[in-house]
């Protein structure tokens, strides 16, 4: 099953961007009067009808839309450092999209071996992994922030800082509260510096642990994705 993402809509009409529209009617062939899937990212599934077979703005006439699946009761932010090996942050996008997230920052440490990503590169991971798993929610993929500004801005009910060195007794799956809005932050491979956890720490972060392995940055994130998950089913 193909599902394609569209942006805007009326009651009866929406038309695919460029790159869905050309996918759509070039890579797929698909023709006028074909039947079509599509999600706003927002938590909707519509159902259409081709009207108009355009490999630049595919025309699509609506015929019925519908709540789709995976509405949860909480709200989970990761925070991630880029990895240096950019396939492997992708992959923890894709996996975290699979798995369900609400918002992902890129987060630049003092230990950061990547600084800059390519934000409209990331995003289109992100709406693939999406598509591919049919999901209904898009998750909203933020510009690069510093672990310094980004501890200042959040109120999140529970916010944690996982970190290679935290007491053992410190279990995510100990701490965590489900049903609410969290952020966690994910260091890069060499961790967070103490200062840096101190830092947190001041502004109500929380030094948890992911387990007793010492976990890859990506790795890392899909444990914290799935714990946070399978604490909510």
């Amino acid at each position: 099953m193909n599902i394609f993402l569209i942006k805007e809509t009326n009651e009866s009409t929406t038309h695919l961007n460029e790159e869905e529209s050309y996918h759509c009617i070039k890579v797929l062939r698909m023709r006028s009067g074909d039947s079509i899937e599509m999600t706003d990212g927002k938590g909707v599934f519509y159902n259409g009808i081709i009207a108009e077979a355009d490999a630049k703005s595919c025309t699509v006439t609506i015929l019925n839309k519908e709540p789709g699946p995976g509405k949860r009761s909480y709200r989970l932010h990761i925070a991630i450092a880029p990895t240096k090996n950019i396939d492997r942050f992708e992959w923890f996008l894709e996996k975290a999209t699979e798995i369900g997230i609400d918002e992902i920052t890129p987060l630049i440490c003092h230990r950061s071996e990547r600084k800059e990503v390519k934000i409209e590169r990331l995003n289109k991971v992100i709406i693939s992994a999406m598509k591919q798993s049919l999901k209904a929610y898009l998750p909203r993929l933020n510009h690069t922030k510093s672990l310094a500004d980004l501890v200042t801005l959040h109120t999140s009910s529970q916010k944690f800082i996982c970190s290679c060195d935290a007491p053992k007794n410190s279990l995510l799956k100990n701490h965590y509260n489900k049903g609410n809005d969290t952020i966690l932050l994910i260091g890069p491979e060499g961790d967070f510096t103490p200062e840096e956890i101190l830092s947190a720490e001041t502004y109500a972060f929380m030094q948890i642990s992911l387990g007793e392995s010492r976990l890859r940055t990506e790795t890392a994130g899909i444990v914290a994705c799935n714990t946070v998950s399978l604490l909510n089913s």
